[in-house]
């Protein structure tokens, strides 16, 4: 059986990402599907807009899919590379590929890392996920100075 188009599974991120920022929130965008590319949960970020540092759109697709009793066919797809909370989740869980549309903005080492240990990973270097992220920080860096991160993971500081 043919595997779903990485490109494809991203747009279902944008429009996530999409979301989260028409909410007034930071324009992450995630969803997590099964091997013929269904859609088992979707999320963007809720930083900002539900005043919860733990609503990673990673977090919230994984969540919104409920509980799985086996996550190794299933993928994450993210407009940004995923931080180490939720690399730690793929890892956790087992999801078995992550495909990741923005690896500019954020450090790729936690995605390195998830590659070592067998998870399969696609960075697509997606132009409007780096761009929806870059033009949202320009007016809103503040915002994101804020918000808790993982240590070394941005590239404008310190976390």
């Amino acid at each position: 059986m043919p595997q779903p188009d990485p490109r494809g599974l991203l747009a279902l991120a944008y429009e996530q990402a999409r979301r989260g920022l028409a909410e007034g929130g930071v324009p992450i965008g995630a969803a997590l599907v099964d091997a013929d590319g269904a859609v088992l949960g979707a999320g963007c970020n809720g930083n900002v807009q539900h005043g919860d540092f733990l609503l990673h759109a990673e977090t919230v697709a994984i969540g919104d899919a409920g509980a799985l009793s086996d996550y190794a066919g299933t993928t994450l797809v993210t407009t940004m590379t995923p931080c180490w909370y939720c690399s730690g989740l793929v890892r956790f869980l087992g999801i078995g590929a992550v495909v990741v549309g923005d690896s500019e903005s954020w450090s790729d080492e936690a995605l390195d890392w998830l590659e070592s240990a067998g998870v399969a990973t696609t960075r697509l270097h997606d132009r409007a996920c780096v761009d929806i992220f870059a033009d949202w920080l320009a007016t809103n860096p503040d915002v994101w100075s804020t918000l808790p991160s993982s240590a070394g993971g941005r590239k404008d500081g310190p976390g």
